[in-house]
C-alpha cells in the first residue's frame, strides 16, 4: 500500500528518476519550454520550481546548491544570469503545463512545459517590434518592375515555344 507517498515514481529506480528530471530540469531552463508527457511535467514542476526560487538570492551556497541538483555549468549560468532577473518579483509559480493531447504512438497524454515568463503569447504584451533600418541604394519604381515581368514572361514563353 502507498498510503501517504506523495512521490511519483514515474517506473523508474531513483538513480534513474532522478538523472532524468536533472536533465529535464536543465533542458527547460535552457530552451524555456519542452514537450514531455504530463506526469513527468508534473513531477518535473516539483522539482524546478524550488530552484528557481534559490536562483532569485545570488550567492555562492546557492550556486552550488543548484548546481548539485542539475549538473549542468551552462543551465546553472543561465538560471542566475537570466532567468532570475526575470522571475525577481513572482512569488511562485514560475511555470506553466499546457496539454497537447495524447501521443500517437502509445496514446500517453502530452504537454508543453514552459518558464511562465518566457511565453510572449500568453503575456499579452505584443512582440518588441524591431526599428526600421536605412535602405542602401535606390529603389525602382513599380511600373518600372512590373513591365520588367511582363518581358521576361513574354521571352521565357517565346524560348519554351522554339523549343
Amino acid at each position: 500500500m502507498r498510503h501517504g507517498d506523495k512521490l511519483n515514481n514515474l517506473g523508474r529506480k531513483t538513480a534513474h528518476r532522478k538523472a532524468m528530471l536533472a536533465n529535464m530540469a536543465s533542458s527547460l531552463i535552457l530552451h524555456k519550454r519542452i514537450a514531455t508527457t504530463v506526469a513527468k511535467a508534473k513531477a518535473l514542476r516539483i522539482y524546478v520550481e524550488p530552484l528557481l526560487t534559490k536562483s532569485k538570492t545570488d550567492s555562492t551556497h546557492s550556486r552550488r546548491t543548484v548546481f548539485a541538483y542539475l549538473g549542468n555549468k551552462e543551465a546553472v549560468d543561465m538560471l542566475f544570469k537570466e532567468i532570475s532577473t526575470k522571475i525577481a518579483d513572482r512569488p511562485g509559480g514560475y511555470t506553466r503545463i499546457l496539454k497537447t493531447g495524447a501521443r500517437l504512438g502509445d496514446n500517453a497524454d502530452m504537454c508543453m512545459i514552459e518558464l511562465v515568463d518566457y511565453n510572449e503569447n500568453m503575456l499579452g504584451g505584443k512582440a518588441p517590434v524591431k526599428a526600421k533600418t536605412a535602405r542602401r541604394g535606390k529603389k525602382k519604381s513599380t511600373s518600372a518592375t512590373a513591365t520588367d515581368v511582363e518581358s521576361t514572361d513574354i521571352a521565357t514563353d517565346d524560348s519554351a515555344k522554339s523549343e
